[in-house]
């Protein structure tokens, strides 16, 4: 075991047994809370945290111990469950999808997604829901918003503001009134940044700009009874280190009805149905964000802009039997539509002036089931299952040159239709033995995944330069674990094991034959059989009256059977120390993260997120942080801290390779994690 690792192993092993608590002041959040739940964790986005506050999704998420990022640059990075990233991890916002539009992953779903300006975040890891859509093999994100209810007339505020190191900016507004039958919210939010540096002082190349407005109504004929109308925009511009085009527009617009009423009968505990249309319209370039340079053949700037658009639609009843029974019976559609257009010539023929070209549309319609029974032996068993009935067409008549300088080639699965029968299902059982305050659980569950549109339209297969007839992907997975409260200390533990059948793998560098002779270097996707396991470790102790202890660890392995080499994009092992001392209203604590070298890696290999470019050394990063809660009304919090202390210069294994752009990282090396980052927050709440 890595130095940095067994060191933080041997203080867990080492620590006291006693109560937990939160800690009296603490502003500041370093570690994810511990599990609510087996497999689930639930967060406040708005609680200040160590690292930087996140400004988007996939950066809050990898406060979770499992989770990983893929960086592209300052913002829009792939957030990884391990080891499993796009359509393995379903990603939910306010129950509606959001799939991106660009087929190179410049917008995954998290790139929509503004953490403060929702009142939860709940994730379950592995298979062990089905309530939430077909295909989320490695788990489920779930960004949420609560609709108020109010008792009489009122109104109500929160916002802050962020700002930071690199010309780091945010700022929020929630505003909210009602009264008890009607109510009304709105939300807009600000972020931006520039160029960071990494610790040798270098700039990569990683600016953004981003914005969001969301509004909703809502009428409450009764305390258990809600229907809301809402609606999003948004929409930013995003510097990109790992590649030869920047973001320049990311416009979301979004309309949503839902309804839920509970407790209609004794045996009818819920009743919800909702509606929605998401538009994703995002165009990138290589002129806006980026020194062009004219070279033999692009005289211009070029542009694409590609588009979708995603309708969808669910409806779940929650019906009781007894005291210690739940079902909840449901269904769920969606569908998606994607087109795009571009320009070669960007400042003499606009691209909002050329034709939009569809390429693809996918569907999919489930129905699912999940029950739910609480033991006399002091436990419950769950289970649950769906089907999909899941639908391709693809548009496309030609296929992208392979070569430079050649021409587009025939599609040879132009216009062709899929339709696939999906099945998907989990079984867990939770044991509580006593007043031990020890939890016990095990889950076995299994899905069935269809491959995403980034695995079937953008790249080659490997005897077709269409992939468009890639099998499903299937994945039976177990989980294990326990969660324990003794005396002052808590701890999580929760292990996994899965056998993937038709693994969907991307390669690059792929040798397939040409009319002359010589085989070119293509990139596929291809079904091979894989294997992962891995966990995570969570601790939670007070070690004194003010002083407080959290402590993760975590690690995933995976092996590509078919090729006989370890599964590629799989992270190292990773610990994680944070200790808080919490004095009246002012609180202070540290933070360090201790990441191993990897050495088990598949050159070439990967997921639509990234592939896997060589080892990676182990590194250790430190951060401060304090905070300050002032007496008195209105509720104020302040906290500061400086990440990365050192400035220590380093990058992470599940990484993207830089672009060569003048000024800035040496062609083709990692990109570099930000250098030394001072950082305040100031929040607000009224009342």
């Amino acid at each position: 075991m890595p130095a940095p690792a067994s060191t933080c192993f041997l203080i867990l092993a080492c620590l006291p047994v006693r109560a937990l608590e939160d800690p009296p002041g603490a502003v500041v959040q370093v570690t994810a809370p511990m599990p609510s739940e087996p497999l689930v964790t639930v967060l406040d986005p708005r609680n200040p945290r160590q690292p930087v506050p996140a400004q988007d999704g996939a950066e809050f998420l990898r406060l979770i111990p499992g989770f990983n990022l893929v960086r592209k640059g300052g913002t829009d990075g792939d957030p990884v469950l391990r080891g499993m990233a796009g359509s393995r991890l379903g990603i939910l916002v306010d129950g509606e999808e959001t799939p991106g539009g660009c087929g190179g992953r410049m917008d995954p779903p998290t790139a929509y997604v503004f953490p403060e300006a929702y009142d939860r975040i709940q994730v379950v890891k592995g298979p062990q829901t089905v309530r939430y859509g077909p295909g989320n093999s490695a788990g489920t994100v779930l960004f949420q918003r609560a609709p108020p209810h109010w008792d009489r007339p009122g109104w109500a505020a929160a916002g802050g503001w962020t700002v930071g190191g690199f010309g780091r900016f945010d700022q929020i507004l929630d505003a909210r009134a009602g009264t008890p039958a009607c109510y009304g919210r709105a939300i807009g939010l600000e972020s931006s940044c520039g160029d960071y540096r990494c610790g040798d002082g270098r700039e990569v190349h990683s600016r953004y700009a981003r914005w969001s407005a969301h509004a909703a109504v809502g009428w409450t004929p009764t305390p258990g009874t809600w229907l809301e109308c809402r609606g999003t925009r948004s929409d930013g511009q995003a510097a990109y280190a790992d590649r030869g085009m920047d973001g320049v527009g990311f416009q979301r617009r979004n309309l949503g009805l839902a309804f839920e009423t509970r407790d209609l009968w004794d045996r009818v505990g819920k009743v919800e149905f909702q509606a929605y249309l998401n538009d994703i319209d995002h165009t990138m370039d290589n002129g806006t964000l980026r020194a062009f340079a004219p070279s033999p053949g692009f005289p211009e700037p070029r542009a694409w802009n590609p588009r979708s658009t995603t309708r969808g639609a669910r409806c779940a009843i929650t019906l009781y039997s007894g005291q210690d029974t739940q079902w909840i019976l449901g269904a769920d559609a969606r569908g998606s539509r994607h087109d795009g257009r571009g320009s070669m010539r960007l400042g003499s023929l606009p691209v909002a002036s050329m034709p939009r070209v569809p390429d693809a549309t996918l569907a999919s319609a489930g129905l699912f089931s999940e029950w739910t029974r609480a033991c006399a032996w002091g436990g419950q068993v769950s289970a649950g299952a769906r089907a999909d009935q899941w639908r391709a067409r693809d548009l496309r008549t030609l296929l992208p040159p392979p070569s430079a300088g050649q021409s587009p080639v025939p599609n040879p699965t132009a216009h062709a239709t899929r339709e696939q029968l999906l099945l998907s299902g989990f079984a867990r059982c939770e044991w509580t033995p006593g007043p031990s305050g020890t939890t016990l659980f095990a889950g076995l569950g299994q899905v069935c995944r269809a491959p995403d549109y980034w695995e079937l339209f953008p790249m080659e297969g490997v005897a077709s330069p269409s992939a468009f007839n890639l099998r499903p992907e299937r994945t039976l997975q177990l989980d294990l674990g326990a969660t324990r409260q003794a005396g002052r200390i808590r701890t999580s533990l929760s292990g996994f094991f899965s056998v993937v059948s038709d693994y969907i793998l991307i390669q690059s560098a792929f040798p397939k034959p040409t009319p002359a002779g010589s085989p070119r270097a293509a990139t596929v996707a291809r079904n091979i059989q894989a294997s992962t396991w891995g966990g995570e470790l969570a601790l939670a102790a007070d070690l004194a009256a003010r002083l407080r202890l959290d402590a993760s660890l975590a690690y995933t392995r995976g092996e590509n059977r078919t090729d006989g080499l370890p599964l590629a994009q799989m992270p190292p092992l990773e610990a994680r120390l944070g200790l808080a001392c919490t004095e009246g209203a002012w609180s202070a604590g540290s933070l360090v993260r201790m990441v191993a070298p990897q050495d088990r890696v598949a050159l070439n290999q990967g997921t639509i997120a990234g592939l896997d470019l060589g080892r990676t050394p182990g590194f250790a990063v430190w951060s401060l942080n304090a905070g300050w809660r002032p007496p008195g009304a209105p509720p104020l919090t302040f906290s500061c801290g400086i990440d990365n202390l050192f400035d220590r210069a380093y990058a992470e294994h599940i990484n993207r390779q830089s672009s060569p752009i003048p000024g800035y990282l040496t062609p083709s090396e990692r990109i570099q994690e930000p250098g030394r980052i001072f950082w305040l927050k100031a929040t607000f709440k009224f009342p």
